[in-house]
């Protein structure tokens, strides 16, 4: 077995529900797959001695889960006061809307389509439900509609999609961009360096202690993948299928969908700077 301090961003192990750092609690959606490894990571984040609670990223449209999310906020003595959304793809915010029905809660998030109430999310926002410090971290990339939230108090950052607790995440063209998705982790990158960030709260997978490792990391295999695709694209490749083949040969087959849109966003890229 490998040591996790020796892999990327050093997992925390086994992705389970419960307390996370001082501040934050999991709970884990079962919606286990390829594309959501062990499930949606559903956070509870909450001052100390605070009676409210924030929720971000109910999950999938689930009772059992959502009411668990709700008894999970209910058993710490608190009671959820808002709910924020990383992005809207259906495993992170289809529930939202059941959530804040149960909850009645606002729904916060950057897509306006997204939101229950008046109030958005964007650059510079803090939230201070309960006396908490939650500043708003725009992620592009992944999704444009993609945030993260650095949580100063704990040193730590809850990214969404944008940085996983396992593997590499998907740049979903043509709403993703690889360009903005690229700025997005350099812009995580300052918050390791310049914030003192050293956990990574994933929306799926282990806890990540190594926040500026597993960024780093992160930059790295876009790196290595646009070498390859470049590479692919010389040799007289030219669909991204074809590209796919070459490049995500010893992907699994299942994933090569999803691999497909990176390799969009990549082609993409290439042309845009002149490379390909």
């Amino acid at each position: 077995m490998t040591d996790a301090a020796a892999l990327p961003g050093q997992p925390r192990g086994v992705v389970a529900s419960g307390p996370a750092t001082a501040r934050t609690v999991n709970v884990l959606a079962p919606n286990p797959s390829a594309m959501t490894l062990d499930g949606t990571n559903t956070w509870i984040v909450a001052e100390p001695g605070s009676a409210l609670a924030v929720v971000i990223d109910p999950g999938p449209l689930d009772d059992v889960h959502l009411r668990a999310v709700i008894d999970a906020v209910e058993r710490s003595g608190r009671r959820v006061a808002l709910t924020l959304l990383t992005h809207g793809h259906p495993d992170h915010a289809e529930g939202a809307g059941r959530f804040a029905e149960l909850t009645g809660t606002k729904v916060r998030a950057l897509d306006p389509a997204l939101r229950l109430g008046d109030e958005g999310l964007g650059a510079g926002d803090v939230i201070t439900t309960g006396g908490l410090e939650l500043r708003v971290v725009p992620t592009p990339g992944h999704t444009a509609d993609s945030l993260s939230f650095h949580l100063p108090a704990d040193r730590a950052v809850l990214t969404g999609d944008t940085i996983l607790g396992r593997g590499t995440t998907v740049v979903a063209h043509p709403d993703g961009r690889l360009g903005d998705y690229l700025d997005s982790l350099r812009r995580l990158r300052s918050l390791t360096v310049d914030d003192g960030v050293h956990t990574v709260l994933p929306g799926h997978g282990p806890v990540l202690e190594d926040a500026q490792g597993a960024v780093e990391f992160y930059l790295a295999h876009r790196a290595h993948r646009l070498a390859q695709v470049e590479t692919a694209v010389e040799a007289g490749l030219r669909t991204p299928s074809d590209v796919v083949a070459r490049v995500y040969a010893d992907v699994d087959r299942s994933l090569w969908p999803a691999a497909e849109l990176s390799v969009r966003a990549q082609l993409e890229y290439l042309a845009g700077h002149g490379l390909i």
